[in-house]
């Protein structure tokens, strides 16, 4: 049989020589090649690419080293096996053995739990509110997978203790407290010899991570990453510490409703601490699914539906709506409401940012970590003035709002305009969950608003992620700024609006025509496609798509100075 080339293994990576033809076909076929290779072609082994790499073959045949057919015939093998499985639980055609909780988990949670378990990764990005911590408990039950490490953000280790009680009180569980490293391990226990975590499951934070890395990574056999969009910056010391201890776990799980907060990009560095390897290389992605961006942590997506797709079909993602699995909620009424602003407040600030707007515009590469702190200050200076403008506006719709409904969530960012909320709001008694707050003050916050001691709890745009009880006690979100994610706004609305709500939601978009609204408003649209799409649920953004912002800091430099009053009179 004529063969076209030969295949070696070498760095992890399957190397090809062949014909030239069969390389130009291999580079269409193999989106992940990178088309400035010639002579051969390499691609990181996986047991996707080696299922591929085996029909392609069966095209154009290749002569394999012993090496590399080993891990070929491997690598398939276990791809097949694992698309089987996955397909026969989602169908119902796989018995599901009982978990052994004292809170029995709904059929699609136990189906969850399931992959999870078999697949050893899984990012689960069911609706926000269908459970997906009660699915992870659902993997915890299995001994196997014990000891375990939970990574939630700053304010929920608390909440998942409560959960694990609740669900699973037969496991002990552990909250790392604040410092440096402290002995977790008992050295000789009952006779047997090697260290032995003192609890079943570890909880902390991901800012606590970086200093427990090395500690945790040899003694958990198992990791959940909740709210897991933490992980969306591969530069940052919380993802290198989240992808050490991942890399020694058997078994990973991401849990998040929104795993991508701005470009599609992020989903390759959530994805490689929960499934190394799985989406290639950062450059083999980059190459197969994104369009070019000069800044490649910003490159978008080029079809989020048909990555998204790939994502479900493949396995790496499981993701269930509320309709598909029965549990649908009362509507979510989403509504823009256009509010005035106090210009003095903008016009304060106008000079200092007409001046960085213009170094932003106008800085080359050669300036470029100056033009990224410019674009910082610039961004924080006018998305505040733009806040204190609006507040006043902000708090009489608010005060209006209290006239019929009994208590109201408050979504904001700056400090600044938390006060003026504050001042203008305190006949309702307003208490603050936001990021300066310690847990406990947090917890005493929420509980003083679910009870009724106060009617208006102001919330940190990002603070709030994962927060549950809020929905006994309110129907009615506004958000008095807005956050540069789309999926920062999905997880404010679903504070309010998951299981035990028992009325209509209803959620206001305070926007004003100045400042830096307009700007925001229209990048929001361009993030929403890209999230939307690869999860397969676009129903439309909330706010329509006016222009391409692939650099929304520049956008919003050009918006301001297409608006100031300086410009226009010059």
């Amino acid at each position: 049989m004529r063969t076209y080339g030969t295949v070696t293994l070498q760095g992890g990576k399957f190397v090809i020589c062949c014909e030239p033809h069969v390389v130009i076909r291999m580079k269409r076929v193999f989106g992940r090649i990178d088309r400035k290779q010639h002579g051969s072609v390499s691609m990181t082994i996986t047991d996707e690419t080696a299922r591929d790499l085996e029909w392609f073959v069966s095209r154009f045949p290749l002569e394999f080293s012993e090496e590399a057919r080993r891990e070929l015939q491997m690598r398939s093998t276990a791809h097949q096996r694992r698309m089987d499985m996955v397909a026969s639980l989602l169908a119902g055609r796989q018995q599901i053995a009982d978990f052994g909780l004292a809170m029995p988990l709904r059929e699609y949670q136990q189906i969850a739990a399931e992959v999870a378990f078999h697949r050893q990764n899984l990012l689960l990005a069911d609706d926000v509110g269908l459970g997906k911590t009660a699915s992870s408990i659902g993997v915890l039950a299995r001994s196997a997978t014990l000891p375990a490490l939970i990574v939630t953000l700053t304010h929920l280790p608390r909440q998942w203790q409560s959960e694990l009680a609740r669900f699973a009180p037969h496991l002990s569980t552990h909250v790392l407290r604040n410092g440096g490293p402290y002995d977790i391990v008992e050295r000789h226990c009952r006779g047997k010899k090697g260290p032995k975590v003192l609890s079943d499951v570890i909880i902390t934070s991901y800012s606590k991570l970086s200093k427990w890395a090395d500690v945790l990574a040899p003694l958990v056999r198992t990791v959940v990453f909740d709210e897991c969009q933490e992980l969306r910056r591969s530069g940052s010391d919380k993802w290198a510490a989240a992808s050490h201890i991942a890399a020694a776990a058997s078994w990973r799980m991401g849990l998040s409703a929104t795993p991508i907060y701005n470009y599609g990009s992020e989903i390759w560095c959530v994805c490689e601490c929960i499934s190394p390897g799985s989406l290639g290389t950062w450059d083999e992605f980059l190459n197969e699914w994104c369009t070019y961006a000069y800044d490649a942590n910003k490159a978008r997506i080029k079809d989020p539906a048909a990555f998204g797709s790939y994502m479900r079909e493949s396995g790496l993602m499981l993701r269930r709506t509320r309709k598909e699995v029965g549990r649908e909620l009362l509507a979510l009424n989403k509504s823009v409401q256009h509010i005035d602003a106090d210009l003095n407040a903008l016009d304060a600030v106008s000079f200092n940012c007409a001046e960085l707007a213009r170094a932003i515009l106008q800085h080359g590469e050669q300036f470029r970590g100056q033009k990224m702190m410019q674009s910082e200050e610039f961004s924080n200076l006018l998305r505040q003035a733009t806040g204190i403008a609006k507040a006043p506006y902000v708090t009489e719709f608010v005060r209006l709002l209290l006239e019929s409904e009994q208590r109201i969530v408050l979504y904001g960012w700056h400090r600044e305009v938390y006060s003026i909320w504050m001042d203008r709001l305190k006949e309702f008694k307003p208490v603050m969950y936001t990021g300066s707050e310690s847990p406990a003050q947090k917890e005493a916050a929420k509980e003083a608003f679910i009870k009724g001691d106060s009617r208006v709890l102001v919330i940190s745009l990002r603070a709030g992620a994962g927060l549950d009880g809020l929905q006994f006690a309110c129907r009615t979100v506004v958000f008095g700024e807005l956050d540069w994610s789309p999926g920062v706004h999905e997880q404010c609305e679903g504070r309010i609006q998951r299981d035990g709500q028992t009325e209509p939601v209803f959620a206001y978009y305070l926007v004003s025509d100045s400042g830096s609204d307009p700007t925001v408003a229209s990048v929001l649209g361009i993030k929403k496609q890209q999230i939307g799409g690869i999860r397969n649920d676009n129903d439309g953004a909330l706010f329509t798509q006016v222009q391409n912002a692939g650099d929304h800091i520049k956008a919003l430099a050009r918006d301001f100075l297409s608006r100031s009053r300086e410009e226009v009179c010059a």
